[in-house]
């Protein structure tokens, strides 16, 4: 595989994984977390495959997205924690104080 070609593979990774991102940014907290934990993967694919085939290129994209990728799924996870207490909060303090 030539450089060029190599190029464009690396460049149409990060459109496919800039084009995921912008999607899951419209679905719900526990899509948008299984999203985040996909893209991680194909990141570190795409990283891997720069890896192997010498291309640096691919390889710093593709270790950027993962990282970004894993970063926003802890991020979304903490989020979906925080949601889950406070709704578990509500009904505690809801249901004792309105019996």
């Amino acid at each position: 595989m030539n450089i060029a070609s190599k190029n464009i593979v690396a460049t149409a990774s990060l459109l496919v994984l800039a084009t995921v991102s912008a999607v899951s940014a419209v679905a719900d907290s526990q899509s948008n977390k299984n999203n985040w934990r996909n893209l991680a993967g194909a990141g570190a694919a795409v990283a891997g495959y720069g890896l192997l085939n010498h291309n640096s290129t691919a390889t710093v994209i593709g270790a950027a997205g993962a990282g970004y990728s894993a970063y926003r799924y802890e991020q979304e996870r903490k989020s979906q924690a925080a949601k889950s207490r406070a709704r578990a909060y509500y009904h505690r303090h809801h249901r004792r104080h309105h019996s």
